[in-house]
């Protein structure tokens, strides 16, 4: 499945969010995959207004907005017309970092961007970014990484109500930056 290939592909890269005041960028550490056919995926019941950017072409990114509160950001990744995502679930920080935490109002760095909503609090995403192609330069967008990425775990998915066993979570070993509970980190 090319979904699951993309959620461990994204591993060590970099996302990059150029604002008015400077630019923001964190190195992804942890996602999930929504793949084709998931009943826990936006895409399962299919194509509506609010989804609609998960069927663009892979590398395209969704963004909605959850529980009353916050962002998510994923990575739309099948063909066109084919609803699939990648969920980006936590950021190690590397550019920005002051700027990230006056977004976040908090000081501790590993809490600016560790958990999906924190991520584009952190990176100031919102509804405005739905659509972006993340594979060319603009105001958000996708980078290759400059480090080498270390071991790459697997788990179950968090937070869910079905299917809640694949183990569709991809993250790096022993990143502090990884969200969840520590038995899903290690």
């Amino acid at each position: 499945m090319e979904t699951l290939k993309l959620a461990s592909y994204l591993i060590g890269k970099v996302v990059i969010r150029d604002v008015v005041t400077g630019r923001l960028s964190g190195r992804i550490v942890e996602t999930e995959a929504y793949p084709v056919g998931d009943p826990a995926g936006h895409a399962f019941r299919g194509k509506t207004q609010r989804n609609s950017s998960l069927f663009l072409e892979r590398g395209h990114a969704y963004v909605y907005f959850t529980y009353g509160s916050s962002f998510m950001l994923n990575v739309a990744s099948e063909v066109r017309c084919v609803g699939a995502g990648v969920l980006l679930r936590a950021l190690e920080p590397l550019e920005g970092v002051d700027l990230m935490q006056s977004s976040r109002g908090t000081t501790r760095l590993l809490d600016l961007a560790r958990g999906p909503g924190r991520l584009t609090e952190a990176m100031r995403i919102d509804l405005r970014q739905d659509g972006l192609d993340l594979c060319a330069a603009g105001p958000l967008w996708l980078a290759a990484g400059a480090q080498n990425t270390g071991d790459i775990g697997e788990s179950v998915r968090i937070g869910l109500t079905r299917n809640v066993d694949p183990r569709w979570r991809f993250y790096e070993r022993g990143n502090p930056y990884v969200s969840g509970p520590k038995r899903l980190r290690e």
